[in-house]
């Protein structure tokens, strides 16, 4: 699969900017739902952790993708 997303131009600075947004991401996504939702605080901080999952995933991608880029 990382041979894939290299093939497909995928580059781990790439993956690593996508963990980065990702942490911001989490960051807004908390704050609006807090503020716009009536839902309370517990709804808001289900939404930034959902959203803040996803930067491990984008920072193992880019590891993986930078040892695919130094093997070749």
């Amino acid at each position: 699969m990382i041979e894939k997303l290299s093939q497909a131009g995928v580059t781990s600075d790439m993956a690593y900017a996508a963990g980065v947004a990702s942490i911001g991401a989490s960051i807004l996504v908390w704050s609006a739902s807090k503020v716009k939702e009536s839902a309370g605080t517990d709804r808001a901080d289900r939404w930034g952790i959902f959203v803040g999952e996803w930067a491990p995933t984008f920072f193992v991608l880019g590891l993986a993708l930078h040892l695919e880029e130094t093997r070749k």
